[in-house]
Formats: C-alpha cells, structure tokens, sequence
C-alpha cells in the first residue's frame, strides 16, 4: 500500500542489460528486474529503449517492421501492465509501434494502478550509420508529453530526443517534475575512435540544471553485431549531480529517491522560469 510520504517522494530505478533474441525473453528479464528494482523500494522503473529485442536500426531491412504492434495490444504492454498493478509501481514501457500504415518508437505510460495512461512518440528521428532509425520511423505526433502517475508529473524523451534542450524544457513547461530519457546508444561504426557516453551524459546533466529537475537515463548494453552498446545508465539530482549510476558492462539498475516538494522550491527559488523572455526567443521556431 502506497503512503502519502513516498507518493511524493518517489524511487526512481532505471534498468540496464543486455537484451536476448526473443520479445518472450526479454519481457521477462524486464519484469524481473522490475520486481527487484521494486523490492528494493522503486516507484518508478525505467527500462532502456526498445528492450523487447535487438537494436534492429543498426541496418534497413524490411523483415523488420513486423516487429511492430499496436500500443493498445503490445505484449510489453499487456505484460506490464498487471505487473504494474500488483507492485504498485509506474512503468514507461518502451515499444515499436504500428499505428495503421504508420510505424513510430513510442513509450507507453502505465500508472501504478497498470492504467496505460498513453503514447509518447519519439520527436527527433536519428539517421546515420548504425541508428538508421529514418528508415523505420515516423517522426513523432504527440507533441512532448507529461504525465500525472501516482508518484509525480513525469516527461519522458526517447534517446535522440534527449540531446536537444528544447525537449526538456517543453516538457517542464508541461508541468514535468522527472524527465526520464529511455535509450539505445553506444559505439559509432563510422569511427571507431569516437566514444560519446561522457557527452551523452553531459548533455542531460545540462537539462538538469537548467530546469532544476531529475534526469533519469536507462541505456542499454552487450555487442550487437559489433556495435557496442555502453550502458552507464544514470541518475541525476536537480543540481547535476550524478547520485547513482551503473558502468559499461554492469546489469542490474541505478536507484535514487527524491522530494519532489523540496525540488520545486529549488526551481522557483533559482529564477530559471521566472526570467524566461519567450518574446526574444521567436527564432527558435523560425528555423
């Protein structure tokens, strides 16, 4: 039974591994973890983006779209969402979606009552080699979104979406006390020499600070047809500062609590959206 104490001063758990061949596989590896992450005190438990299965973007081949299902009849949802209800925990669930002709990477909502509260679809579409994402995805049409779960307001972006501070803060302006960003992200196959996860993790510690809010980032791991996947899933306070992460390799999950009473006293006090001069900031939609 959930006290008044921790609805508003929710766990957060964000899940990291290496995903087997099958949906089946996968699904249960997930609900375990999520028992765990629950057991260990989690409100809220993220898993990495598109867990049922491989990263299939890393190449364009057509016997991949029916991997694709309704979000309303996904089996991640239909798994999930009783496992919600017994634990008494929020879960975003992260799916490929068929939606008619149309086929987005989506994120379905399921409240800590197992209610699918909706759809998030990704904004930003990524293309280039090994994330050829473009070749299976619409760009998404619900707008950012945040939702009003059991234990806060929360926004989630989807991986690509979470390099751009335009998302969060829209997300903020939507009410959002967590932005929670699943993700598919590691090696570049174009340079090896190239290694972004410090960036990747200095780009949302930026959405932290300048919004003063938790930033909670669950990635994947394992080599994937040689391209590697580096994990270092973490979790952020309203400051930046990182209060619990996981490495390269590690499986299991990052754990951290928060007041959210506290944090919205710290964002009024800061100024942040209080000196906001959206008059001067036409531009930004003009490109």
């Amino acid at each position: 039974m959930t006290d008044d104490k921790s609805i508003r001063n929710p766990c957060i758990a964000a899940l990291q591994f290496a995903p087997a061949t099958t949906v089946t596989e996968n699904i249960a590896t997930v609900c375990s973890m999520i028992r765990d992450a629950a057991g260990a005190g989690a409100n809220i438990v993220l898993p990495p983006e598109l867990f049922c299965g491989a990263y299939f973007c890393r190449h364009q081949d057509e016997a991949e779209f029916a991997r694709a299902q309704d979000w309303q009849t996904h089996e991640a949802v239909r798994a999930l969402s009783p496992l919600a209800a017994e634990l008494g925990v929020v879960i975003p669930v992260s799916i490929f979606e068929k939606d008619g002709p149309e086929y987005y990477n989506s994120v379905v909502m399921i409240d800590a009552d197992g209610t699918p509260l909706g759809v998030y679809r990704k904004s930003h579409i990524p293309d280039g080699p090994g994330y050829q994402e473009k070749f299976y995805f619409r760009p998404g049409n619900t707008g950012f979104k945040v939702w009003e779960t059991r234990f806060g307001k929360i926004g989630v972006g989807i991986c690509w979406d979470q390099w751009f501070p335009e998302a969060a803060r829209a997300m903020m302006l939507a009410g959002a006390e967590l932005l929670l960003y699943p993700t598919a992200i590691g090696s570049e196959p174009q340079d090896a020499s190239l290694d972004t996860a410090a960036r990747w993790r200095r780009a949302m510690l930026g959405h932290a600070v300048s919004n003063t809010v938790p930033v909670i980032a669950a990635n994947r791991i394992g080599d994937e047809g040689g391209q590697v996947f580096y994990g270092t899933s973490f979790i952020a306070d309203e400051a930046g500062e990182i209060v619990s992460e996981l490495g390269r390799t590690d499986t299991g999950f990052a754990l951290a609590r928060f007041d959210l009473g506290h944090i919205a006293k710290e964002r009024a006090a800061w100024g942040f959206f209080r000196d906001r001069r959206p008059v001067l900031y036409k531009g930004l939609t003009e490109g």
